[in-house]
């Protein structure tokens, strides 16, 4: 594709944004609500054994064009682009996704560090999950709450920073991440891992997520499940049992089609 594929107008109107866009907190705060809340997490292409692009172009037409979503590689690196694009100071970092302790885990995940308004900012569309709906200050110890979640960073002597995710019992770390910049190569190298590897979580199981103003929809393996934090009367488990049923789901809650792909 060409550079030209590129449309900023387009991918705003993807994810439902009317806000401003001079580069400040308010408007990247704006953005990363928007699109963590249009944009669904899902591996659907990774599943299928579908090659994932972290091409700009490419992930503009998969995400914007197409109306899908994606997973951390393609969501965060398209957030990346248009925060550039728009004039924002952003640097893109790798992650230690926490399972049952650091030392299990590679560098898989992709976090978006934003300087702006005399403030680091980590920024994170593409978790799923305990994610961030919000990107929240860069500051060690404090405990910000956003969407009926409270996330805080913490420095770890080993392995750089943790972003903790609060629940009834403390908190919980989630990933874990150092200041080094990132180099696309770096992507390529994790992103083939994860979408090819076959112990790799993302190529055994079909999930799709999407955050909302007071929860999450998420569908996992033959389970689609609707968090809300403000009416848990409104929430919902539900074994979906065949490719016709995981069709409409991923049609109604997420906005995504699918054509001829099965889940067998």
């Amino acid at each position: 594709m060409s550079n030209q594929q590129f449309d900023l107008n387009a991918y705003l109107g993807r994810i439902h944004y009317t806000g401003g866009r001079d580069v400040s907190a308010e408007t990247l705060r704006g953005l990363h609500i928007a699109h963590a809340m249009n944009v669904p997490f899902e591996n659907l292409d990774v599943f299928f054994k579908k090659p994932i692009s972290l091409e700009r172009d490419d992930l503009f037409n998969k995400i914007v064009l197409n109306h899908r979503g994606g997973y951390c590689f393609e969501l965060n690196g398209l957030f990346s682009a248009v925060l550039k694009e728009m004039g924002f100071q952003v640097t893109n970092h790798l992650a230690r996704v926490y399972n049952n302790g650091f030392e299990n885990s590679g560098k898989t995940h992709m976090v978006v560090l934003v300087e702006v308004d005399n403030q680091k900012w980590i920024c994170d569309v593409g978790f799923g999950g305990n994610g961030l709906v919000a990107p929240i200050r860069f500051e060690e110890g404090l405990e910000q709450e956003h969407f009926y979640r409270t996330h805080r960073v913490m420095a770890d002597s080993k392995y750089g920073y943790r972003l903790e995710f609060k629940t009834d019992g403390g908190f919980l770390p989630i990933y874990a991440f150092t200041l080094e910049e990132c180099c696309p190569a770096d992507y390529l190298i994790a992103n083939h891992y994860t979408s090819t590897y076959p112990a790799s979580f993302f190529t055994q199981l079909m999930m799709c997520s999407l955050s909302t103003d007071v929860g999450r929809i998420t569908y996992l393996d033959g389970l689609l499940k609707i968090v809300n934090s403000v009416d848990q009367d409104a929430e919902i488990e539900k074994k979906i049992v065949n490719d016709d049923e995981i069709r409409e789901v991923l049609k109604q809650y997420f906005g995504i089609e699918l054509l001829n792909e099965t889940s067998e």
